[in-house]
Order: C-alpha cells, then structure tokens, then sequence
C-alpha cells in the first residue's frame, strides 16, 4: 500500500494573479482537491518559492535572477499562498529556490520522514513546477498522480501537450474530480 501526499505547488498570490482569464476557476477546483485530501487523510504538502532579500541564492540563475528585488521575500504580499488553499496548523509549507518543488527544499526530507511514496502534483505552472517535479520525482522512485485541472499554464496548448503526453508517460494523469471520487 501507498503512502500518498497532495502537494500544492506555487499557488502564491503573484503566481495566481498572472493566470490567465481562461480559467477562473482554478483556485476553487484546487480548494476542493485540498478539502477531499484532510477529509480523507492525506498530507497536504505546500511548496512555495522563498528567497532571501537580495535574492544572493538566485544569481547563478538566469530565470530566477531576472526577478524584480524583493520578489517572494517575506515582505513580498505576492508571496502568500493563495487564500483559496492556505494552509492549516501542522500543514508542511516547504521552500524551494528553483523550478522544482525538489531543488533548494528540505521536500524529500519531509516525504520520506512521513514514509510518503506516491505524489498527488498540483500547481502553478504545468511546464514549470509540475513538469520538473514530475521527472525529478520519477527519478527518486515515487510514484506519481498529476490532477490536470489541478495544474494551470500561461500557454493551454502547453499544458494539453503535457497532461496528454509528456506526463502519462511517467504517471498517471487525472481530474480533480475524478481523484476525488477515488478518495471516497
């Protein structure tokens, strides 16, 4: 039997607030998934970008380093997590410094130390966390669950492509609701 753990990645207020209008109802689709997995028992793990004022851990990056000063610091209003999924007492919020929820994190840590061996990937962007979270994970062994309309993408061909074909590859691809009703 598996251990599972929902993870929601870079739901944060700057990230959310650059989605596009095609879906508006992505945060309240995510709420749902994050209700389902407390009721249920599974762990919610919170994944959000943190960097230190200055951003000294981004300037080997050319993504990162491109950042406006005080970008997802703590005094950044931009980097809370988004009301819709905040996170409950005892909820693990990890801090990452790059694109997958893995690098610049104590993640792996936190998963093993609860014997968590299946992820249920989430977030904010389709190719950026979910798609580097997904082939780092594969490559530590766990096993993987994708909610496709629990991930959103600037660009919704992108995430088609990756949901359809990239992700099926190495996991298994899903709705909200469908997961949902697996819980039950």
């Amino acid at each position: 039997m598996t251990n599972s753990a929902l993870l929601v990645m870079d739901v944060q207020q700057a990230i959310v607030d650059r989605l596009p209008d095609h879906d508006p109802a992505y945060t309240s689709r995510l709420a749902r998934a994050v209700t389902a997995a407390r009721t249920a028992g599974v762990p919610v793990v919170h994944v959000v970008v943190g960097l230190r004022p200055g951003h000294p851990e981004t300037k080997s990056s050319p993504s990162f380093s491109a950042l406006p000063d005080g970008a997802f610091t703590d005094a950044d209003p931009g980097a809370a997590i988004h009301p819709d999924v905040v996170p409950l007492p005892g909820e693990s919020i990890v801090t990452k410094k790059r694109v997958s929820a893995f690098t610049g994190s104590d993640l792996d840590l936190v998963l093993r130390g609860g014997a968590i061996d299946h992820l249920i990937l989430t977030g904010l962007a389709t190719s950026g966390v979910v798609l580097s979270t997904l082939r780092q994970a594969a490559d530590l062994d766990y096993r993987l669950t994708v909610l496709a309309d629990g991930c959103g993408d600037a660009d919704p061909e992108v995430h088609r492509v990756l949901t359809e074909k990239v992700f099926p590859r190495q996991a298994d691809v899903t709705t909200v609701d469908a997961w949902i009703s697996d819980l039950a």
